[in-house]
């Protein structure tokens, strides 16, 4: 699939362009990630000073919101090329670190959006050589309860029966540490979102992340230098329309 087949087909399914993401709540996150809030935070280590008006910037340039600072309610958008951008800095990670057999991990908070994406990528790089760490056990999270548990070699958190929606960067900490209390590998590369991107990131792990034009922490942390790439798209749309998504970055990444 070439570029500009992909450009139509991510506007045409509101994953870019014009998003269903209102600006009213765009706007709210910001402010909400300056507060530090829990699930706004991402994990996200900060290391430098940020307020409003430089947040703001950086979501309108990395992400692609309106410019206009008097636009506060209304229909808001993502940058169709600057996915993209990122989309090719993703495929050429995962290209990379599969063809050298090295370790990916993949993770997600929205199992009801991007779980099928990860899946899909996660199966293409193992078999061209990428090494995804199987468990057969679940690993508790005992700060927030539940567990985490991998769903066709993507990580998820489960709690009551099934796979909640979380921002939340207890998870991954706790895959780490069961990783490391196994004397287990790092992964050289990881492939996640919300706060299992920026929890991954706040660990000097490689980090590339997926996260939609309100969630602002995993750019702070491209721009801090701790994400290779931050992808902005709607990250919860109907999953089928994220097919042209997937046949892009498993083409580029040379993983036929």
């Amino acid at each position: 699939m070439d570029r500009s087949t992909l450009a139509h087909a991510l506007e045409a399914g509101r994953i870019t362009g014009e998003v269903a993401t209102p600006r009213e709540n765009n706007l709210s996150h910001i402010h909400r990630f300056l507060n530090q809030e829990r699930q706004f935070d991402f994990g996200v280590d900060l290391t430098r000073d940020w307020d409003y008006d430089s947040v703001f910037a950086l979501m309108v340039d990395r992400a692609g919101l309106r410019p206009d600072p008097e636009f506060v309610e209304g229909v808001d958008t993502i940058s169709t090329d600057r996915c993209i951008e990122a989309l090719d800095k993703l495929a050429e990670a995962v290209g990379q670190v599969s063809r050298a057999g090295g370790r990916i991990l993949f993770a997600t908070g929205h199992p009801a959006g991007l779980l099928p994406v990860h899946m899909a990528i996660a199966a293409a790089a193992k078999a061209a050589g990428a090494v995804i760490d199987v468990r057969d056990h679940f690993i508790p999270v005992p700060e927030i309860g539940g567990d985490v548990r991998q769903i066709h070699n993507v990580w998820t958190w489960h709690q009551h029966g099934g796979s909640p929606h979380t921002h939340l960067a207890e998870p991954m900490h706790a895959l780490l540490n069961d990783f490391a209390a196994r004397g287990g590998s790092a992964p050289e590369l990881v492939v996640a979102d919300h706060g299992w991107a920026g929890a991954a990131s706040s660990r000097g792990l490689r980090t590339i992340g997926y996260a939609d034009c309100n969630d602002p922490a995993l750019f702070v942390a491209e721009a801090q230098g701790q994400i290779e790439a931050t992808i902005p798209l709607d990250d919860d749309v109907v999953p089928n329309l994220y097919a042209p998504l997937i046949d892009y970055v498993i083409g580029r990444a040379g993983l036929r």
